[in-house]
């Protein structure tokens, strides 16, 4: 076993779920930081006695440890979906509430759908009238937000990787669409694409957006 692999299995195992009156299902997203691409989201329901040792936030993960994973949680999930909002979009009704879209979206492609919804962080709006719980850290704590931060995560990394060749002069293959120093300094010297977020302060600090 390698170092990074004992480093991963070494956290304590996340917890199957929430509560166990409904069907539950945990939600997360990627690239709300991004500068340019769309924002990923995932909504995963898994069975209520699910255990996966390696499974955490994608963020403590290796590449190819979340691509294992994707490969375990779409094999093991009851049910699994990916939504999508692009960067026109992000630019018309903001970051945050494009966030909360995408997660709906990934929410109306479950089936069965859920009785609960359980999501990372401290904001979402509501979804056809459903229960919810907002936990921050989620994605360190339960398996079904974990599992979404894993799908939501790879899925944005294989698009943003076909976005690069496109584009490669963005480095995209390498910063996915994050504000890196060699990002912005392509931009101030092509310009911005298509794809970038054109309500973003695309050369200096990213402005603070307001849900409302």
């Amino acid at each position: 076993m390698n170092s990074s692999m004992r480093t991963a299995k070494e956290h304590p195992e996340l917890a199957a779920c929430y509560q166990t009156a409904y069907v539950e299902a945990g939600c997360d997203e990627a690239g709300r930081g991004c500068l340019a691409g769309s924002v990923y989201a995932a909504a995963v329901i898994l069975p209520t006695d699910y255990h996966n040792s390696l499974l955490n936030d994608s963020k403590q993960l290796t590449a190819r440890q979340r691509y294992t994973l994707r490969t375990e949680i779409e094999r093991d999930a009851i049910a699994w979906a990916i939504g999508i909002v692009t960067a026109r979009e992000i630019d018309e009704i903001n970051i945050l509430r494009a966030s909360i879209l995408a997660m709906h979206r990934a929410l109306d492609g479950l089936q069965p759908p859920p009785g609960y919804i359980i999501v990372d962080g401290n904001r979402f709006l509501p979804y056809r009238k459903l229960p919810y719980t907002t936990i921050v850290k989620g994605d360190g704590k339960y398996l079904s937000i974990a599992a979404a931060s894993v799908l939501a995560k790879t899925y944005r990394d294989d698009y943003m990787m076909k976005l690069h060749e496109e584009f490669p002069q963005y480095d995209w293959n390498h910063n996915m669409g994050y504000p890196t120093r060699k990002h912005r300094e392509a931009i101030l010297q092509y310009g911005p694409t298509p794809y970038h977020r054109m309500s973003y302060n695309l050369t200096g600090e990213d402005r603070q957006l307001s849900l409302w």
